[in-house]
């Protein structure tokens, strides 16, 4: 059993236990019959007038006790004993519907167990150690990172920290594309930009990447080899540039990332794929599920069985797979070879009609295609001065991740891009982003814990001790609706947690976070610390410390600073 800590769930596991005591109590005394009790359900209404807890029990018995829900609510509540209990008080409303109070003792109860988890609290335990590979960025290795891979670091880093901390077994994973017609465009740009430097007539393809980065590689391998590979036959010439620079270009993607605070646990190269002849075992694989055809001379797969417009090419008439036999040798690899249960893959809105014919190919090798999530990110448009900016004031070209992090902080990239859903799409205010007023909203709730410590070490200096406040063992109960709304809202971080890992979206963190700020500014404003009688001010300097310590956990999550000074 785990040891984390679920406030709300721990008050709706005895709600219902009280609940079903009553209804045994009111068997006993012989008010209603001994029947079956349908399951019924607890919630936390929309309105708090209604309660901190709602049951529909009275409602779901009403049939099979045979009697009008509001009389079964009024039996109940009076059946109910809450002595000892967490909740102070029942009461009947609408058709039937029982509305539960908390009592002030769970309230204390929930700030000092949140001070005892520290670290640990929003964990649970849900993901049961089950394995999720979540693979993301994945950007073409032939040229600089876009503004849409600084959204998909930001949410799969994110993403991967959730999932952690609701108990899955989680590693990050970045594929190489080092294989294919891109990495055959990327020849064909260097061997120009090379054969130029010796030749001013040599033509560009059109087709070709025109970067200053493609002329950058060819100067510098130049420098080493002067024109020793002019001369050469092309197929030489391309392989030692591509050689050359493809691992420049793959450590500055690493380079980015890690100064993004993304570090992974693998870096997959597509290439590995054609070499240990698994792209063959998955054409022959793929052959024996019954699914494959040949026609014109090259070798199609039946996506049209799984619900797809048109059949796909997997193997063309030359004998060269298509990009599609790689990337289904890949999943394989994450689920079979490697035996994950889950594989997330983040991809942009253009792979969206990629979807279906990346789960009819599990389904056709036998792997059930819900084992692959893939969240569908939209684009990112840069707004400067209330207009579309595109341009980098440094270089003059498209914004890049690279240009990006110079220009505004990390944390607010961070936390900004995981401000909405990735199916969504997304304004990135660029001034908001360097702004350090409550507008900002990572500005916004990082003040929130820089303030609360503050407030913390005042007080320890006031009180003339050294050690930690407050003294948590005997808390008095909170009386006002900005101690009780804060505590509710901390209360609800661990589910916070696991509707996030559930939906494969860390966007939630942020929103609670910001709403967390919001209500701790409210109760600073209204409630006294440091002028309060002594055991008023050691509950709320508790209560600044629960909330300390789940924004910090919030921040940690998504690697963004925590300052102590603002």
């Amino acid at each position: 059993m785990s040891n984390f800590i679920n406030p709300v769930k721990s008050a709706v596991a005895e709600l219902k236990e009280l609940i079903t005591d009553a209804f045994g109590r009111l068997v006993a005394e012989g008010k209603i019959p001994a029947v079956a009790i349908p399951a019924f359900n607890i919630e936390v209404p929309a309105n708090q007038a209604h309660g901190d807890f709602s049951s529909n029990a009275a409602m779901v018995c009403a049939k099979p006790l045979k009697l009008p829900p509001r009389e079964i609510a009024t039996l109940l509540c009076g059946a109910l004993v809450l002595e000892g209990s967490h909740f102070k008080k029942s009461e009947t409303a609408g058709p039937g519907f029982i509305n539960f109070f908390l009592s002030e003792k769970w309230f204390s109860k929930t700030v000092k167990d949140i001070i005892t988890a520290g670290n640990d609290y929003g964990k649970s335990s849900i993901g049961n150690g089950k394995k999720i590979l979540v693979e993301f960025v994945s950007a073409n290795p032939t040229g600089p990172m876009h503004i849409g891979n600084a959204r998909g670091g930001a949410l799969g880093d994110c993403l991967c920290s959730v999932l952690s901390a609701a108990g899955f077994c989680v590693s990050r994973e970045f594929y190489i594309n080092d294989a294919g017609n891109q990495i055959e465009k990327f020849a064909d740009s260097l061997e120009a930009r090379y054969l130029q430097i010796f030749n001013k007539e040599h033509e560009m393809p059109e087709s070709a990447y025109q970067g200053e980065d493609i002329t950058e590689h060819a100067k510098n391998f130049a420098d080493i080899h002067g024109d020793k590979y002019a001369g050469e036959n092309s197929a030489l010439r391309r392989e030692a540039l591509v050689e050359y620079a493809l691992p420049l270009n793959i450590k500055k993607l690493d380079d980015d990332l890690s100064k993004y605070r993304i570090t992974y646990d693998k870096w997959f190269r597509e290439s590995t794929l054609h070499e240990s002849g698994e792209v063959e075992r998955i054409t022959e694989l793929l052959k024996k599920s019954g699914y494959t055809y040949e026609q014109e001379g090259a070798l199609w797969f039946k996506t049209t069985a799984f619900g797809d417009e048109k059949d796909r090419v997997l193997i063309r008439a030359n004998g060269v797979p298509t990009y599609y036999v790689p990337d289904i040798a890949y999943h394989y690899d994450k689920l079979v070879t490697r035996g994950y249960d889950t594989a997330v893959d983040i991809w942009g809105a253009d792979h969206h009609g990629y979807v279906p014919r990346m789960k009819a190919a599990l389904q056709a090798l036998g792997i059930d295609p819900d084992r692959l999530k893939v969240i569908i990110m939209q684009m990112v448009r840069l707004v400067k001065n209330g207009e579309a900016y595109k341009l980098s004031k440094r270089s003059g070209k498209a914004v890049t991740l690279e240009t990006l992090l110079d220009e505004i902080p990390i944390d607010a990239a961070r936390f900004f891009f995981n401000l909405r859903e990735a199916n969504s799409h997304f304004e990135f205010d660029l001034d908001l982003a360097i702004e350090k007023t409550s507008k900002n909203p990572v500005y916004y709730v990082q003040y929130a814990h820089a303030r609360i410590c503050s407030i913390q070490a005042k007080s320890r200096e006031e009180a003339g001790v050294s050690g930690e406040l407050p003294q948590t063992s005997n808390l008095i109960p909170p009386t006002t609706e900005e101690e009780l709304a804060l505590i509710r809202h901390l209360a609800a971080f661990p589910d916070t947690i696991e509707l996030a890992a559930a939906d494969y979206d860390p966007s939630p963190l942020t929103r609670y976070s910001m709403e967390l700020a919001s209500l701790f500014h409210k109760f600073y404003a209204q409630c006294r610390i440091k002028d309060a009688e002594p055991d008023l001010m050691n509950a709320r300097l508790a209560l600044c410390d629960a909330v300390k310590i789940t924004l910090k956990n919030i921040l940690d999550m998504m690697k963004i600073e925590c300052p102590e000074v603002m």
